[in-house]
């Protein structure tokens, strides 16, 4: 591995890091909602708490070890219901669940290869487009 692929890598990983780690991110991973858009709004309309305190900001860094509820009024919501009980994706193992108290522990910072993105990524392209 050359020292240009070696720091790509290690770009993405640190990419990977901040994107995965975003609260709406987590909020979403976690199945506490159908949609990235629809977890941005739970957060921002302060539906999601981190460590039991409200947390209305969508980019709000998750740390390893955090733990996300949804509050008592957003439990009676059908949109988060359903979500938790959809079969449509799966949970990512960096996310711990508990359905039945609608919370989630963010466990750790997820390789790319973890990452259930819907696309076929081809992130040394992204790099080779920001390092001119």
């Amino acid at each position: 591995m050359t020292d240009t692929e070696s720091w790509c890598q290690s770009l993405l990983l640190l990419l990977i890091g901040f994107l995965e780690s975003r609260l709406d991110a987590i909020v979403y991973r976690a199945k506490l909602a159908p949609t990235v858009f629809s977890a941005r709004q739970l957060v921002s309309h302060g539906h999601i708490n981190v460590n039991d305190k409200r947390v209305k900001i969508s980019s709000y860094r998750v740390r390893a070890g955090d733990i996300i509820t949804v509050s008592d009024k957003a439990k009676q919501m059908p949109l988060v219901v359903l979500a938790l009980e959809s079969a449509e994706r799966d949970f990512a193992d960096y996310v711990k669940v508990d359905k039945a108290s609608f919370t989630a522990t963010f466990v750790r910072v997820p390789s790319f290869d973890e990452v259930p993105y819907q696309i076929q990524m081809q992130p040394e392209l992204v790099v080779e487009f920001y390092s001119r």
